[in-house]
Formats: C-alpha cells, structure tokens, sequence
C-alpha cells in the first residue's frame, strides 16, 4: 500500500509537472487590430501598435501579430523579447510627414548629414524580432519635407544597441534612407528577406555599424545605395560577421567596408554571393578614418554587370563621429578574396570608362599588407588606351575614398600600390575590346608575388606587366598568347 500511495503521489507531481511546462509553453499572442490599430492605409495608426508592443514586453514577451491590411505609421519601437509578426497580406506603410516620427540615436554620417529618425526601430532592448510574409513600407519617395530637413529622413529599421535580434522573411522596401541599421548590437541574424530599396539615392541595404555577431544569409537585395556596407561609426569595432547566399544588386557598392571606419572590421567572412547589375564596385574594402582591417575572407563570388570589381583602399580622411577621438591612420592586414568569377560593366550607365578589375592602393606612410587574391575569372568590357601608362595615379589621402577620385588607371587588370605582401594566383581575364594599357602595374610595393596568369595580348598593348619603385618580386606561369616571354615586364625607376 505504501509503495502503491508512493507512486501515486509521483505521478501527480509528474502532471503537474506537465501542466506547468505546458502552460509556460504557450506564447502570448496579441493582434494589433484587438488594441485599437486601423488597417485601412489611411489612419494613423502608431500609437495602437505601440500600446500593443508595450502590453506584451509587459507581461513578459511574446507576440505582436499583424493581420492583413495596411496600417499607416511613424515611428514604433520594439521592446523586450518582442516578435513583430506581418502576416502575409500585411503592410506597413510609413508616413508622408516628418513630425511623425523621431530619432532613436542622433548622430552626423560621413557627408554630414544629421540622420537616426526611423519607422520601426529599438533601443537598448533584447530578444526582439520581425517575421512573417507581410511587408515594410517607407515610401521614401512620397515623403513631404520642409526646408531643410531632407538630411533628416528616416531609416526604415533602425536596431540600436540591442542584442539577440532576427529579421526574417519579411519584404521591406522603399525607405528613405538606409534600409536596415545595425548600430552598437550584438547576435543578430537576418535571414531571407526582400530588400527593395530603390526610391532614395542613399538608400543603402544593409549596413552592419559597429555590431559583432551578425549573420545575413538568404536575402535578395536590391538597393540604389550599398547593399550590404560594413560601417564603425563609433570606436567599436564591427567583427565576427558572415554573408552568404544572397543576391545583391546596387547603383554603389554591393559589398562595402566603410567609408565610416572609425573602428576596426575583424573576422568577417562573405561567400557564396550572386552579384548583379551593380554600378560602382563589386567588393569594396575602404579604411579612411583610422580602421584596422584584419581577417577577411571573402570567397565563391559571381558578378555580373559590374564596372569596379575589387577595390582595395587606405587613407587618411580620419573623420571623426559621435564626439569620439580623431583615429590614428588604420592598417590592413591579412584579407584574402578567392574564387571569384567575373563579368565586368557593359556599355551602359558608365561612371568611369575604362575602368579596371583590381585596384588596390594604401599612401606613402601606410601600406597595406598581406592580401592575397587567388583564382579569378574575369571578363572586362573596356578599351583603354596607351595615353594613361605613365599617368601620375593621385594620393588622394584625404579625399573621400571613391575608385572615382583616382580617374582612369594605367593597368586594367590590377593596379597595385604602397603594399607589402601581396600576392596574385591564377587569374584569369580577356577583354572584349582591344585594350592597349598594363595588364598589370605596381609601384612602391615590396614583396609581390603573382603566379599564374592567362590573357591574350591586344594588338598595340604595352609591355603586359610593369614594375616601378619596388623591390621582392616573384613573377611565374605568364600565359599572354600572342607574347612572346622576353617582353612580358618591363621596369621603371
């Protein structure tokens, strides 16, 4: 009998057990629509998605459900372990009109532009999501704004300070300004969403500022501006960071470190990326204000489309931002790019013809060193002439660090200047048109090594490879048809 009222005893513990995780299973849910929230495009409907998000980080988190319909808002701010879920037929939009929302974080970017409103942002919070099929709405290009206050439109996700975040599957589309700020947040992933993002000329992607821990993988990003930039608005660093799988298309960059580089980039590894239709650069890694770069890995590329491909810069801007300490100038050392497959910029829409496939240039008191660039694939539509051979390429130390600033270059496969340690493996490039500049150029490098390249020499092109102001270097496996070995280098002072 005793051991009979024992087991009796257990198996009612055992359910009460039970019953406990069961209901400490349950997630709260509230809709929107059941706490006042108007979904007929017209109403402005802020505050009712406010009270709801505020109810349930309230009782402890859970889920503010969005049903279909169209809810007109500024400014909302997402608050512990939160998850804002847009159903599918669900939308977003934002408001026409400043005074609608407010700024989360002040701070002046790199053109000097006072920027921080935001239609859907969060501060200091954890735990926090937006997921569904629904979509976010700026509706960048309908904004009304006053005199004076363009600079101040908002961004369409702003994420400032907070650790444990997920964006995932939503569509968000036509902001006014960048498209998604991480800034200062940690342990995010972001996982197959839509980025449209074409209505505004600053209109960047993505941009990973001063955050550690984030992924990004699945997306198809379309943005006028950068599509996914590495930014350090602030002394703290942006590291442990991967991209992978995602479409990028830009009227910029479609990958991009800085040009804010107050504080360093570290382990960040891109792979796996389709890259198309993209005006300016395919990878752009730009220290201009005091970053030090270190550990990239950026591999198993495709671009299509493209008119910079690789652009590899550092300067001496040293812009400073939130008040922080002017920066010593930065350093670059160790990023490998690999696999990379390449169709360069058709005739079309050129902002700088010809342009070249590699560029890489540190100044005189700072070089970069340690890359190594393996396995490129590369197809050039350009036509360079032989007048630009002997060009003086500009310092530009202090410019805003654009492949622009330096104009047409005398090398159309790689440019490469004030470096230590460089090396190139297994490239490959033609061009479609006859090209008479370098195939490649270095000057004040030491230590460069290339292993492996294959091209046709163009009737009328100068000496294939030219060498000036540098010393170590290794040259092997040459393949230029039509040229013949004792005229593939030629060296100046």
């Amino acid at each position: 009998m005793k051991v009979i009222n024992m087991l009796t005893k257990l198996n009612t513990i055992i359910i009460l057990l039970i019953a406990s995780f069961s209901c400490q299973s349950q997630v709260l849910e509230m809709s929107v629509l059941d706490h006042g929230a108007v979904n007929d495009g017209e109403t402005l409907t802020t505050k009712a998605i406010q009270n709801t998000i505020d109810k349930v980080s309230e009782k402890g988190g859970g889920v503010v459900k969005v049903p279909k319909g169209v809810y007109l808002c500024g400014t909302i701010l997402l608050k512990d372990n939160v998850t804002l879920h847009l159903e599918k037929g669900a939308e977003i939009i934002g408001s026409y009109y400043l005074k609608d929302y407010y700024n989360i974080d002040p701070f002046t970017d790199a053109v000097g532009q006072k920027r921080g409103n935001c239609l859907v942002g969060a501060k200091d919070a954890k735990n926090i999501a937006i997921t569904g099929k629904g979509v976010i709405n700026g509706r960048g290009e309908y904004m009304i704004f006053g005199k004076g206050e363009r600079s101040k439109r908002p961004f369409l996700v702003r994420i400032v300070g907070c650790t444990n975040v997920e964006i995932r599957d939503v569509v968000v589309r036509n902001s006014a300004a960048w498209t998604i700020h991480l800034f200062q947040s940690k342990k995010v992933n972001i996982d197959g969403i839509r980025l449209l993002s074409q209505s505004e000329q600053n209109g960047d992607g993505i941009d990973i500022d001063s955050s550690q821990d984030v992924v990004i993988t699945n997306c198809d990003i379309n943005a006028h501006d950068d599509a996914i930039c590495f930014k350090t608005t602030s002394p703290v660093p942006t590291k442990n960071c991967k991209v992978s799988n995602c479409l990028l298309s830009s009227s910029w960059g479609a990958i991009k470190f800085g040009t804010e580089s107050m504080g360093n980039f570290e382990n960040i590894e891109v792979s796996d990326c389709y890259i198309y239709d993209t005006k300016g650069g395919g990878v752009k890694i730009l220290s201009a204000d005091g970053a030090n770069i270190k550990n990239l890995n950026i591999h198993d590329l495709e671009m299509n489309d493209v008119e910079m491909p690789i652009f590899i810069r550092l300067g001496s801007r040293l812009r400073t931002y939130r008040d922080a300490e002017k920066q010593a100038v930065g350093s670059m050392n160790g990023i490998k790019i690999s696999n990379i497959k390449i169709h360069g910029k058709r005739y079309k829409e050129w902002r700088m013809a010809p342009a070249s496939t590699i560029f890489i240039t540190g100044i005189p008191e700072a070089k970069i060193k340690n890359v190594r660039i393996e396995n490129i694939d590369a197809k050039m539509y350009f036509a360079g002439t032989a007048d630009v051979v002997d060009k003086v390429v500009p310092e530009n130390e202090r410019k805003y660090p654009e492949y622009l600033k330096f104009g047409v270059l005398p090398a159309y496969g790689a440019y490469i200047r004030h470096t230590e340690n460089i090396q190139i493996k297994n490239f490959k490039i033609n061009t479609v048109e006859q090209e008479q500049r370098h195939l490649i150029k270095i000057d004040g490098v030491k230590g460069f090594k290339l292993d492996g390249i294959y091209t046709e020499k163009d009737e009328g092109a100068v000496t294939p490879i030219a060498i000036a102001n540098s010393s170590d270097t290794v040259i092997k496996n040459v393949n230029i048809s039509g040229s013949t070995s004792d005229n593939h280098i030629q060296y100046d002072k």
